[in-house]
């Protein structure tokens, strides 16, 4: 794998119940590599996993500039279903297709790419509860544990963590 030393990658999470292994072995996996890791939320100043992991958040989410990253993972666990819907969020994702730039999403967070458009006629993975969802934006649900699709890589959930950091981490360094 690549250096990944001038690569910055940011992580949005869930302000409760995002899943901690999706985060804390995803990012792990990049840093590894040498990716330096911004993490954003909305409204808190540390967010809270399913099993009582604590991140301080770097910034804001309405805050969030694309031009500052080669990349953004979106992280699973059920809090992220607050950000289907949440326009901030679905632009964000809509941004970082636009200009080309690394797109990650775990467990059922690919339901957020779906929502934006961005998985319309491509190859995505999520959690299995997800797969309708995927399918009704036109994703080709593959239910594989990491699913590659040109820049944007999608992961079932807590047990391919570090398989879906590694692959980020392999695209953003291509």
């Amino acid at each position: 794998m690549g250096n990944l030393t001038e690569k910055k990658v940011l992580f949005v999470l869930a302000p409760k119940n995002f899943r901690d292994e999706e985060y804390f072995i995803s990012r792990v996996a990049l840093q590894a590599n040498g990716a330096q890791v911004v993490t954003t939320s909305k409204g808190v100043e540390e967010a809270t996993g399913t099993k009582g992991g604590k991140v301080k958040i770097d910034f804001e989410l309405a805050d969030v500039k694309p031009k500052d990253y080669e990349g953004i993972v979106f992280v699973g666990g059920k809090g992220a279903a607050g950000y289907f819907k949440n326009k901030k969020v679905l632009n964000l994702a809509k941004d970082f297709a636009q200009k080309e730039k690394v797109i990650g999403a775990i467990c059922i967070a690919p339901v957020i790419l779906a929502n934006a458009g961005i998985l319309k006629g491509k190859k995505a993975t999520s959690y299995s509860s997800e797969k309708s969802a995927l399918l009704a934006k036109g994703a080709k649900f593959t239910g594989a544990k990491v699913q590659q699709d040109g820049k944007i890589i999608t992961a079932s959930g807590p047990e391919a963590s570090n398989d879906f950091g590694k692959k980020v981490a392999e695209v953003l360094a291509q």
